[in-house]
């Protein structure tokens, strides 16, 4: 798999998963830093053209470097349910059908960030791990465990048997996450921008919750709606 900018392709190279680099001409200090640690990891070099790398990135902004990666390992439902219970209280997300890998990125940048045990998808109808998710994740794919799930609403009622309370985040919800206890094993359930929660996941969820808005607009981003309510359970915690 190919990702490229310079903060995704660093953490890349933390986790040990960069087969090559391909670097342009650029000679600024963050790229001469990744560099060195490409070299001190003793991970192949090539310079190539500012043509090659926009080629290579379908045009994306690659900062002046592309990665050649190995496959991430791939986790299971029950791997990252072992982890919650080793280290509780559980904490994790859910992703029924989002498919805007910009979005996709950016929730596993929170989740890394909030220090969330892993994040659950659909095989189907979910944004592929690409360059674009790598970027738009500031090299969060790299540290963050994703389990692929055949059945969502499956998986839901498996955290469940697992002793983890499941919360879908719905508009229409008539309570407000800052009301609830967050600080009890919890896995948010996130639905699709635009359409939501399909109808057999938000029934298999023990609550829903909304985000109140006071403003002209009716709703988030869900990346942005993820970002407030995987703090605010961090930050009960901390409590």
């Amino acid at each position: 798999m190919i990702i490229y900018g310079i903060n995704a392709v660093s953490e890349a190279l933390k986790a040990g998963r960069v087969v090559s680099l391909r670097a342009g001409r650029r000679n600024d200090h963050r790229l001469q830093q990744l560099l060195a640690l490409a070299e001190d990891s003793s991970v192949p070099i090539r310079r190539v053209s500012d043509d090659e790398l926009n080629r290579e990135s379908g045009g994306s902004s690659h900062q002046g470097v592309i990665a050649d990666v190995s496959e991430r390992r791939m986790y299971e439902l029950h791997d990252i349910i072992e982890d919650a219970h080793a280290a509780p209280p559980a904490l994790i997300v859910v992703l029924d059908g989002i498919e805007d890998p910009h979005n996709f990125g950016a929730i596993l940048r929170t989740c890394d960030a909030v220090a969330a045990h892993g994040v659950v998808r659909q095989t189907r109808h979910s944004a592929p791990l690409s360059g674009a998710t790598t970027k738009a994740s500031a090299g969060a794919v790299a540290h963050v465990k994703i389990a692929d799930v055949v059945n969502i609403a499956r998986a839901v009622e498996d955290l469940k048997e697992a002793g983890i309370w499941t919360i879908g985040l719905a508009g229409d919800a008539s309570q407000t996450y800052d009301k609830m206890d967050l600080s009890v094993p919890t896995a948010f359930v996130l639905g699709a921008e635009g359409t939501g929660l399909r109808r057999l996941v938000r029934e298999r969820c023990d609550m829903l919750a909304c985000i109140p808005m006071k403003g002209h607009v009716d709703s988030l981003n869900v990346s942005v709606a993820a970002g407030v309510i995987l703090f605010e359970a961090r930050r009960q915690r901390q409590a």
